[in-house]
């Protein structure tokens, strides 16, 4: 499984951004597609997850209701639509393949087996 993020930039609080993640290879509709991130001088932390299938999401409980996961399958792409960013939002955000325990684990970067680049999102105050 490959893994490509893109759509990291600058942008103003309050403001919205959409990163995408290009996955190819073999993909199976029980992996789940996960995004992180990681602000500088701090640890990564979960952001969202997907099932390939785009059946189930699950959400970090402080973002959920500004960001929104989902996948097109016809593009063999996962999202991450992020609305009203505060500049804490900032950070380097990574794609992340999990393909052996579902759901089990969704937000423990350990679990994940594959990942993309990051890519940067800065949010100006």
């Amino acid at each position: 499984v490959q893994l490509q993020a893109s759509g990291g930039g600058l942008v103003q609080a309050g403001g919205s951004l959409r990163l995408s993640c290009a996955a190819s290879g073999r993909i199976n509709s029980n992996y789940v597609m996960g995004w992180f991130r990681q602000a500088p001088g701090k640890e990564r932390e979960f952001v969202a997850a997907i099932n390939w299938g785009g059946s189930t999401t699950r959400y970090a409980f402080s973002l959920k209701g500004r960001f929104t996961v989902s996948r097109d399958s016809a593009e063999n792409t996962i999202y991450l639509q992020m609305n009203s960013l505060r500049p804490e939002d900032t950070a380097v955000y990574y794609c992340a393949a999990e393909t052996r325990s579902g759901f089990s684990y969704y937000s423990v970067d350990e679990y994940y087996d594959y990942w993309g680049r990051g890519t940067l999102v800065t949010v100006s105050s």
